[in-house]
């Protein structure tokens, strides 16, 4: 008798420690024994997931802007991604002007080609000799497209002419191939910045207008 009692005892006690067939045990996968990942396993690659997310989390801009000059000034574009609150991450510039800082190219391009660059001239970034600006903003795709463009066209200028071939008519190549209308190429950089607003941002646009220079 007090053998059985022992044999019905651990019976009972083996059968109240293992699970039965197809039950799951807390901490373990499903009918495979192996142990379910912890949420301490699992945050390093939930941690790099996020950083990635966030990289591509932002918003796109270009901004048509004009600055003040000792001649009549400059129009170019800025672009580059902003951040959630709208702080500026990085910046580009193009934009046609004389490949020179000396004023004899710059007076002879009143006349005839003289060679040119596309990027960033002196004052481009300061706020201060900025005379007019406006801003879009674009998702990614839209930005992909234009920055091609913007390359595209950076490849195939390399001459400047105050009156075929300026500063207004680099910006309002990259202006109309975003759909949007263009003024004529003869007014002044702040002028034609103001315009361009104007005529495709409507009253409500985002920009910003100087004192005439």
């Amino acid at each position: 008798m007090s053998g059985r009692l022992l044999f019905v005892t651990l019976l009972a006690l083996a059968a109240a420690v293992c699970p039965t067939l197809g039950e799951t045990r807390p901490g373990s996968a499903s009918g495979g024994g192996v142990a379910a990942p912890t949420a301490s396993a699992t945050a390093p690659r939930n941690v790099v997931t996020a950083a990635r997310n966030q990289q591509k989390v932002g918003r796109f801009f270009i901004e048509f802007r004009s600055r003040y000059a000792l001649s009549y000034g400059h129009t170019y574009v800025i672009f580059g991604r902003m951040g959630k609150t709208g702080n500026v991450i990085d910046r580009e510039v193009a934009g046609l002007h004389p490949a020179s800082n000396s004023a004899l190219p710059y007076i002879l391009g009143h006349y005839i080609p003289v060679p040119a660059e596309t990027g960033e001239s002196d004052g481009d970034l300061d706020d201060k000799y900025r005379s007019a600006s406006w801003r879009v903003t674009l998702n990614e795709q839209e930005y992909r497209e234009v920055v091609a463009y913007i390359r595209k066209l950076q490849a195939s200028t390399h001459f400047w002419q105050a009156t075929v071939s300026n500063c207004n008519a680099f910006v309002g190549k990259i202006a109309r191939s975003m759909g949007y209308k263009t003024p004529g190429i003869w007014l002044r950089p702040q002028q034609y910045v103001v315009k361009l607003r104007e005529m495709n941002g409507g009253p409500n646009a985002v920009g910003y207008t100087g004192p005439p220079g």
